[in-house]
């Protein structure tokens, strides 16, 4: 019995090791290298080593439990905590390469996975800590209780002084342009053109298309496609989750070759018309904001997006006009009829004279879709970034 705990004990600081790497990781990443150019960058940064002082708890008092199924939950608990950390930091590392981003948390959605891989940290540690304090013949459910508590309360700690630290100096940039956006020129005395005037796409962009779809308000489909244009050659793939198709989807076009990738095939060569359409930034440009289609468009002023200055506009948008500027939506509603349907784009010019985000949404009759369903709807977002860069889009290898 004795060795089975020696044992648990090992394994649990092994775990407890490896949360203390990936928060160390992520320290070491915010501290050199986040510089928006706020009067406290440092100080973000060595706010960050809080949850690392909490993992550093769990290896040196490890939440040790007898019983095969508590500690199966408690390793389970660090492993939560892991698999958050790991997707976490690799965007981190994207973020921070991207050179614009002031933001370290720009949403709830980008905040809640470090919340809750603090959390899980701060509750293995509490519970070794607690164990400790209390003592093994202590009762269970007090150990646990008190192991909950001060994993609160290490969380709200640690999680505090990052966040206050981080606001602060976000709040002292205010609309203070970043030295450098992959969105766009940063110079904020370059004048976006007007939203009826000149509007381009890059002569290369780094793409990333998001979609979903639902019926009735009910998700039905999503999808995120990431690739990269250089003229007219383009290339991306990425996974799709729906009623229509379920799985990695994508599409590669090099000068007249071109080939197509189904969750069911690998990438097979298909003549290059069969793409057509399948541009990206590009198809939108051409399609839903040509100059005839610009002639009726509301300005909704200027904006800063990840410190690059941008002219905010909006057009109508039909279902028709949307299959031809975004032809991937056909992943997600497949062939039905749109041409009913009817929404909105909202889009974005920088100071480049070209388009780095788009969002759009249209809706109409969920005819086709589902049975005994009124509507339906699609929501779409395009980001084109670092345009203009030096990039070769390569065939499948």
């Amino acid at each position: 019995m004795l060795g089975g705990v020696r044992v648990r004990i090992i394994e649990l600081r092994i775990l407890g090791a490896a949360l203390t790497s990936l928060w160390l990781v992520t320290f070491a990443l915010i501290l050199g290298g986040y510089r928006p150019g706020g009067p406290v960058d440092t100080l973000v940064g060595l706010s960050a080593a809080g949850p690392i002082l909490v993992a550093l708890a769990g290896v040196r008092w490890p939440p040790v439990a007898r019983g095969p199924r508590a500690f199966a939950l408690i390793a389970w608990l660090a492993l939560l905590a892991i698999l958050l950390l790991i997707p976490s930091i690799a965007g981190l590392v994207s973020q921070l390469q991207g050179r614009g981003p002031q933001t370290l948390l720009p949403s709830a959605e980008a905040a809640y996975p470090w919340a809750l891989a603090l959390f899980a940290t701060g509750v293995f540690a509490g519970l070794g800590m607690a164990r400790r304090r209390l003592g093994d013949n202590s009762p269970r459910r007090r150990r646990l209780m008190a192991g909950i508590a001060l994993g609160l309360v290490a969380t709200l700690s640690a999680g505090s002084a990052f966040a206050a630290a981080a606001v602060v100096n976000e709040l002292s940039l205010g609309d203070r342009p970043a030295i450098s956006s992959r969105f766009g020129p940063t110079d904020p005395t370059e004048e976006p053109s007007a939203c009826d005037g000149p509007l381009t796409d890059g002569t290369s962009a780094l793409v990333t298309l998001h979609m979903d779809s639902s019926v009735d308000g009910s998700l039905t489909g999503q999808a995120t496609l990431t690739g990269v244009r250089s003229g007219e050659d383009v290339r991306w793939d990425g996974y799709v989750a729906g009623d229509r198709a379920f799985g990695r989807n994508g599409f590669v076009r090099v000068g007249t070759h071109a080939w197509r990738l189904t969750p069911t095939t690998s990438w097979t060569p298909v003549p290059a018309n069969q793409g057509e359409g399948y541009d990206l930034d590009r198809q939108l440009v051409l399609t839903a904001l040509s100059p005839a289609r610009r002639t009726v468009v509301e300005d909704a002023g200027l904006s800063y997006i990840e410190g690059a200055r941008a002219r905010h506009c909006r057009v109508p948008l039909d279902g028709a006009t949307l299959r031809a500027a975004v032809p991937e939506v056909s992943l997600l509603v497949g062939g039905i009829d749109l041409t009913r349907w009817r929404g909105e784009l909202d889009f974005w010019i920088f100071a480049d004279g070209e388009l780095g985000q788009a969002d759009g949404f249209a809706n109409g009759p969920a005819l086709g879709l589902a049975n005994d369903a009124l509507t339906a709807e699609i929501r779409f977002r395009l980001i084109a970034i670092d345009r203009g860069a030096q990039v070769t889009v390569q065939p499948p290898g």
